[in-house]
């Protein structure tokens, strides 16, 4: 008898297990608009797959309609086709940049007047009276302040700011300083010098490029103040503490301070508003305000200010946490999710394509990774942000996560690009993971694992080594060209082999399909599928 209730039991608790793993996602047959940044893997597509993974159907326009590394957006087209997918959509999650610009590059490269920019903002009030019932979450970058000749890369920025990158970001810098109030003497004659020697022409570009930029975000401001869209996040694209960037980001907070922060919110970054926005979108759809505990490495932790960013990263998950529909709590007790920071215990931001990034363990590492693992043990729903680096993952910490066999316990795993592009898309993925089935946390936790620390931080540079001596690739842009092909194949079976040699894959997952490619013809960014 004993026995016969035990198999009853068993055959039960499976039944359930399996009618649950059946069961249709909480967005099941329901459509979100979404209008990306541009057509890159991680801004579009990748952002598009963890809605997914919930059951949504996600629409996003035909790629011809989308900016690209060399290829204008179509914002007339993008405007025609969210008003033609507006009807019985659930939500519109719009990037503003593509909308006004074409694309997050063309925001940078553009020839529009302030008028045809003023008309373009018009049309969001347009589209909220159209259709008065579909929730608009729009999100815009604040023009970036281009750090070195380098940074920019070919065709980012106007080809007249190369020569002049340095002297253009040292004076915004000093600009900044001064509006603070904290110039020293010796850097208001600095700043007098650099005003002489940058050329007119440079400067009358350059300034009047970030005045169109300032004046569009205060009218998309203006427009959220009134109620044009549900809710508006701005994101301050590549800078530092004092910059250009820092700069308009300080004004454009405080003009923005009595709109409140149900409707607005303002902070560092770029490729992932779009993540944070969609997250939500969804969590308005569920009616649900999630949890999110967040825990710090040791040393400066909340308190670094990361390469490319603006603030301190503590303020920045803060601002994030809110625009992504949730509450940061105090307590991981009741969280939804525990967000654990990987920093450097100085507050210093490594590259991780430089030969330091190896997997010998630093000072803040095993601390870090004991943190994590405390909490795993404690059954709390974990999301590590890697940041220590940018521009790839941390290999001292990912060899510890796998050594441990703690790399799919997590709930989500970043570690890409800059320090907010990863607190981002980590926050608005690992707040919907709870709606998701362990295989589709495991197939995102895999795509990152595969890009951010095989691809970004490892295979990148061997790729990169590899391409020098290959016909048909041009060393001085980076563009693949002719050698990409090579560059898909090669990449593949390097990625193929670190993978093997680095992951211990869950039941379910298989790499027999892993291919890469490079849609933006050089090896900066891949497309992974598998």
């Amino acid at each position: 008898m004993k026995k016969m209730f035990m198999f009853l039991a068993l055959t039960l608790t499976l039944l359930l297990s399996s009618l649950a793993s059946a069961a249709p996602g909480p967005g099941q047959g329901r459509k979100i608009l979404f209008v990306p940044l541009d057509n890159r893997p991680i801004t579009c597509s990748e952002t598009a797959a963890v809605a997914e993974k919930l059951g949504y159907e996600v629409l996003i326009p035909p790629d011809e309609l989308l900016g690209a590394r060399d290829r204008q957006g179509d914002t007339e087209g993008l405007w025609q086709w969210l008003r033609d997918n507006a009807p019985g959509a659930r939500a519109a999650v719009v990037s503003t940049d593509a909308l006004l610009y074409g694309s997050l590059v063309d925001s940078r490269n553009h020839e529009l007047t302030e008028g045809q920019l003023m008309e373009r903002v018009s049309r969001f009030q347009k589209l909220r009276e159209d259709f008065p019932r579909l929730p608009l979450y729009g999100f815009g970058t604040i023009l970036r302040t281009l750090l070195t000749a380098t940074h920019s890369g070919a065709g980012m920025e106007p080809a007249i700011y190369q020569q002049n990158a340095v002297k253009i970001y040292d004076y915004s810098k000093l600009r900044d300083k001064l509006d603070m109030g904290l110039a020293s003497r010796k850097e208001k004659r600095e700043l007098q010098r650099l005003e002489r020697e940058i050329a007119p022409q440079v400067m009358e570009d350059w300034r009047h490029r970030h005045e169109l930029n300032f004046n569009a975000n205060k009218a998309l401001m203006d427009l959220a103040r009134q109620g044009g869209f549900t809710f508006l996040f701005l994101g301050g694209d590549d800078g530092a503490f004092y910059s250009q960037t820092h700069y308009e980001l300080r004004h454009l907070r405080e003009y923005g301070k009595d709109i409140g922060k149900t409707r607005f919110q303002i902070t560092s970054g770029a490729d992932e508003l779009g993540m944070v926005m969609l997250c939500r979108a969804i969590c308005r759809d569920q009616n649900d305000i999630p949890f999110v505990y967040t825990a710090y490495n040791i040393g400066k932790g909340p308190d670094t200010i990361p390469s490319y960013c603006v603030e301190e990263i503590g303020a920045d998950v803060a601002n994030t946490i809110i625009a992504a529909g949730g509450l940061q709590i105090p307590s991981p007790k009741r969280a939804e999710l525990v967000m654990a920071v990987s920093t450097n215990v100085d507050g210093r931001t490594g590259a991780a394509n430089l030969p330091d990034n190896t997997i010998k363990p630093r000072r803040g590492t095993l601390p870090f990774v004991g943190l994590v693992q405390g909490f795993l043990d404690k059954g709390y729903p974990v999301a590590v942000a890697d940041i220590a680096y940018s521009n790839g993952a941390d290999n001292a910490l990912l060899h510890q996560l796998h050594k441990k066999d703690l790399q799919f316990r997590l709930q989500a795993y970043g570690g890409w690009n800059t320090a907010t592009n990863t607190t981002g898309f980590l926050l608005g993925t690992g707040i919907l993971a709870k709606w998701m089935t362990k295989d589709a946390v495991n197939e995102l936790l895999l795509t990152r694992y595969l890009e951010d620390w095989g691809y970004q931080a490892n295979v990148r540079q061997s790729l990169g080594s590899a391409l020098w001596s290959q016909p048909g690739y041009d060393q001085k842009t980076g563009n693949l060209d002719g050698a990409r092909d090579f560059a898909a194949k090669e990449g593949t079976a390097m990625l193929q082999e670190f993978a093997r040699q680095n992951l211990n894959l869950p039941p379910g997952l298989s790499l027999e399909k892993l291919r890469i490619s490079h849609p933006w013809n050089r090896i900066f960014e891949c497309e992974i599928s598998f």
